[in-house]
């Protein structure tokens, strides 16, 4: 496996106060990797240093062998990384197919491929492609977020909290469609506090505190760490 993303020594501030400190981060070609941590843990931050919204003050980030932290987020979108921020920030007063038609606003030439494609992962997206994004309910506006990031047909997906106020049934759908999406192809550096769900889909995970990485291992040896069961999942050890 050749490293797609890698950062090395990453410091992110906002202010003179760090934000994120000593930031080591590999993420594979063909994997999803997952970014555990509590709020303000520094998860979201890193995600928008990666896109560009946010400048390291210390370290490099490489994407497919490229030093990216330099360049300006619509030059890294054009490498082929999506972002799909916390909170979803899809186009309210545009339809569905206009959000859609945003996410490639950076492309020519004919996208009834990629339409196709959205509308087979999110079906209620091609049946209310008319109807205004503010009108949809939570969870079909998170996968219009997700479905508009893949009109720019990233390599990489960077998701923030994509089960965030969902109900558990669409969570459920939200990590299969996850799933599938890496199946197509493209690989995943996922921001989840959903802890359980987060590291039975994962390859591997890290888990960030105050900023530091403070864990990280395959999701499998993660899951079965009790400082983690704890910490994330709400189980107590017992002596």
């Amino acid at each position: 496996m050749s490293a797609l993303l890698e950062i090395r020594g990453v410091e992110v501030r906002y202010g003179a106060v760090p934000a994120v400190r000593g930031l080591n981060l590999v993420v594979n070609e063909g994997e999803i990797v997952t970014l555990l941590g509590a709020n303000g843990a520094g998860k979201s931050t890193t995600l928008r240093m990666i896109s560009g919204l946010h400048k390291p003050y210390v370290g490099e980030v490489f994407y497919a062998g490229r030093r990216i932290d330099k360049l300006p987020a619509h030059q890294i979108v054009g490498l082929g990384i999506g972002h799909v921020p916390e909170g979803r920030r899809i186009f309210s007063v545009m339809t569905v197919l206009e959000n859609l038609e945003m996410g490639a606003y950076r492309r020519r030439g004919n996208l009834t491929e990629d339409f196709e494609r959205v509308y087979s992962l999110f079906p209620i997206l091609g049946q209310r492609r008319k109807q205004l994004g503010g009108t949809l309910s939570g969870g079909e506006q998170q996968m219009l977020a997700i479905g508009r990031a893949l009109m720019g047909e990233p390599k990489m997906l960077l998701l923030d909290e994509p089960s965030l106020g969902l109900a558990p049934l669409i969570v459920e759908q939200i990590f299969e469609i996850i799933a599938s999406i890496r199946s197509q192809g493209t690989t995943i550096l996922l921001v989840e506090q959903n802890a359980n769900q987060a590291l039975r889909l994962a390859d591997r995970g890290y888990v960030m505190e105050t900023g530091v990485i403070s864990f990280e291992d395959d999701a499998k040896t993660l899951l079965g760490d009790p400082r983690i069961r704890e910490a994330y999942l709400g189980e107590r050890q017992t002596s």
